[in-house]
């Protein structure tokens, strides 16, 4: 699916990439170093994960340590069903999701906002992202394609989702300018974001 979103002003632009399962396994820095060009710094991650049983898109506020029981379609669980040993045990993202999901309209799309990702691979690479980029991500839950939500019209939501999004990033930012929010000190950044 096409997600390619053409206007981010001074965010620059959308990477869409795929997470390879094995790139979970090692906890590691997912700053994505085998999946985008060198010179790219990311100054905020997108992830979107599809929930089988949502009959709505889900915006997830945070994302939990603790309590990783079921192991992955390749087979890996978290050892002791943790992500980070001495990470916090709960990471919110920057962005409020229950603001963008009173905002964003897409006609025939229902948004909804949640504080509970379902400790599964997308609730765990979010927190790995949030750990990493200092609450710098999002997750969008989104359920699979069907009549009622074809391709076009998910790509339109996500569209609208994410422009929603950095418009947030921006009034925090307008708000508060000695908080350089989801802003980057290591260096100028190019304005990434990654999908």
């Amino acid at each position: 699916m096409d997600v390619m979103v053409a206007h981010l002003g001074d965010w620059g632009v959308l990477l869409p990439r795929a997470l390879p399962l094995n790139r979970l396994e090692s906890r590691g820095d997912l700053s994505f170093p085998n999946l985008l060009p060198p010179h790219v710094l990311t100054q905020f991650v997108v992830h979107v994960g599809v929930d089988p049983a949502a009959k709505a898109i889900f915006l997830e506020q945070c994302s939990k340590n603790r309590g990783y029981r079921d192991a992955d379609i390749r087979g890996f669980r978290p050892e002791c069903g943790v992500c980070l040993p001495d990470g916090p045990e709960v990471i919110a993202s920057e962005v409020s999701m229950k603001a963008v999901s009173r905002r964003a309209a897409v006609q025939g799309v229902e948004v909804a906002f949640s504080r509970d990702a379902g400790r599964y691979v997308c609730d765990y690479a979010y927190y790995l992202s949030l750990h990493h980029g200092n609450g710098c991500a999002a997750l969008i839950h989104i359920p699979p394609l069907s009549p009622w939500l074809p391709a076009s019209l998910l790509g339109k939501a996500l569209q609208v989702l994410i422009q929603e999004m950095l418009e947030e990033i921006e009034k925090a930012r307008a708000q508060n300018q000695k908080l350089s929010l989801c802003s980057s000190s290591q260096g100028e950044s190019t304005g990434g974001l990654l999908l």
